[in-house]
């Protein structure tokens, strides 16, 4: 199969279901998914969300091993702060453990399960739906949706597509050093000498960037027009909808049943 072949099948598995959807659509939806359950922090509401949100990840068009490569910094993360917070968190209820500064309590394991809960359940959906967005279709809704300055979308645009040189500018780095023989000893001096020479390229790089942008018009004040039109269709909406019906029946549940607990005020 040729590089093309292989890059329109690459394409079109990215595109399959939530993943042909606009960007904008997907930012929206992620954010209507967190922002509400960020106010409680019980674990009716995160459970609640979470199998909610099964539909959806499923909808997302990864296959398994994309999705488990993706989010398994989530998989580590939400196990960690689980146990962090039931060693470590505010003692309530009965105590079920204790030694030195370490006291373990019915409630401190309560909010340990929703803390592991809530970050699954915020998180992951905000992973899977971004997994497939393209930053030029993303500055696209941006500017043309959500009407954001133009300068503002694409010099945006201009830095992101600039972050994946870093690891080329840095390996580069590394194998001149090597071949001048300074990067046998010292692996700590070296990695601060090569991390200021990368932040200095990358100043350098920015404003060639900027000075090129300038000279083709990109700051100017006139409206400006663009390749590809950016409009939320009927599934756009239908997503943003999921999202938001996600929280709010997680809250009501939660509310329902009598677990739900604002970070901030009593209950």
């Amino acid at each position: 199969m040729s590089a093309g072949a292989t890059a329109d099948a690459t394409l079109v598995e990215h595109r399959r279901g939530v993943a042909g959807l606009n960007a904008v659509a997907k930012l929206v939806a992620a954010l209507l998914i967190a922002l509400p359950l960020v106010v409680t922090i019980d674990p009716v509401s995160a459970g609640v969300a979470l199998v909610l949100e099964l539909p959806l990840l499923l909808a997302a068009g990864l296959g398994w091993r994309r999705f488990w490569v993706r989010t398994s910094p989530l998989w580590l993360a939400a196990p960690a702060a689980a146990v962090t917070i039931a060693l470590y968190g505010q003692r309530s209820g009965d105590e079920v453990f204790s030694w030195l500064f370490v006291h373990v309590s019915e409630g401190s394991l309560l909010l340990g399960l929703a803390t592991l809960l809530r970050v699954l359940a915020i998180g992951l959906p905000a992973v899977v739906l971004f997994v497939t967005v393209d930053p030029t279709d993303l500055a696209d809704g941006l500017a043309q949706i959500v009407r954001l300055p133009a300068r503002f979308v694409i010099g945006g645009l201009a830095g992101m597509r600039m972050l994946g040189l870093l690891a080329d500018d840095w390996r580069a780095l590394s194998l001149a050093r090597r071949a001048r023989g300074v990067a046998d000893a010292g692996r700590i001096r070296r990695a601060a000498g090569m991390a200021f020479a990368l932040f200095v390229l990358a100043i350098r790089r920015g404003s060639a960037l900027a000075t090129a942008m300038e000279a083709r018009a990109f700051g100017a004040s006139t409206a400006r027009t663009w390749a590809r039109a950016s409009r939320l269709t009927r599934a756009d909406l239908l997503l943003m909808a999921a999202g938001l019906a996600i929280s709010l029946t997680a809250l009501a549940v939660a509310v329902a049943v009598g677990a739900f607990h604002p970070i901030f005020g009593p209950a």
